[in-house]
């Protein structure tokens, strides 16, 4: 969790220097609209000055504390069950994971919106789909793995690895292809805000991971993984004997 925390407040960052000036933009572009239209905007319950500073950190902590949570805990599953992966590279490989089926893939079908975008009747839609998205990705590379582990004495590893690839893309694009769209862009709403806001969200999201790939590896390798170090100082330089061998 303490490693979900430093993810997050590196994010927050992150997100203060590249993702909220293209909100200030899109929101301009929300208050042209109503004034065009002639009416006045919908008040705001939580004000801009908190959603940037406090709100934004506070969102982000409790975030990436439950994510590191769930992080922790797939990490202790998997732990001694994949050859002989160190924790870092298994952190690495996890963090990949969880970004590949939580964001990258959901984000495919349903990128994120700056405001502006999207209409209040189907909110409770779009979430329910974005949530499915991510149980279907999550399951679809469930079952990939545990294809590629079965075949993988027959064909290899490395054809393991595409057969499983291949599973997880078929049913990820089938799922995509079934769920609804939404397209709900204003007319002349600027397209490089839209891809620069999408971007960013992107970005964070993969900083965020990133982090907590990085730095619970780190941790995860002092606690489990004592000796490693010394172990590959002392194949280095020879260790100077006792006097007792010595004798």
């Amino acid at each position: 969790m303490l490693a979900g925390i430093l993810a997050a407040c590196l994010a927050v960052g992150f997100a203060e220097i590249i993702g909220e000036p293209q909100i200030e933009h899109a929101i301009a572009f929300e208050t042209e609209l109503h004034a065009v239209a002639g009416e006045a905007p919908e008040p705001a319950i939580v004000s801009r000055v908190v959603q940037r500073s406090i709100g934004l950190l506070t969102a982000c902590v409790m975030y990436g504390a439950a994510y590191g949570g769930l992080f922790s805990l797939m990490f202790a599953f998997a732990y001694g069950r994949i050859g002989g992966i160190g924790s870092r590279t298994l952190a690495a490989l996890l963090a990949g994971a969880g970004f590949l089926t939580v964001v990258l893939v959901p984000d495919l079908k349903y990128p994120a919106n700056p405001p502006s975008i999207g209409e209040a009747s189907t909110i409770g839609l779009r979430t329910a789909a974005y949530f499915e998205m991510i149980v279907v990705s999550i399951a679809a590379l469930t079952l990939a793995v545990l294809t590629a582990r079965r075949v993988a004495d027959r064909l290899g590893t490395w054809n393991a690895f595409l057969l499983g690839a291949a599973v997880f893309i078929i049913l990820v694009t089938l799922v995509q292809f079934t769920l609804p769209d939404f397209n709900e862009i204003p007319d002349h709403f600027p397209a490089d805000l839209l891809w620069r806001f999408r971007v960013a969200a992107l970005a964070m999201q993969a900083l965020l991971w990133g982090v907590l790939g990085i730095a619970f590896g780190g941790a995860a390798e002092r606690l489990l993984e004592p000796d490693r170090r010394g172990i590959h100082r002392d194949s280095r330089c020879p260790r100077r004997r006792s006097d007792d061998e010595r004798t």
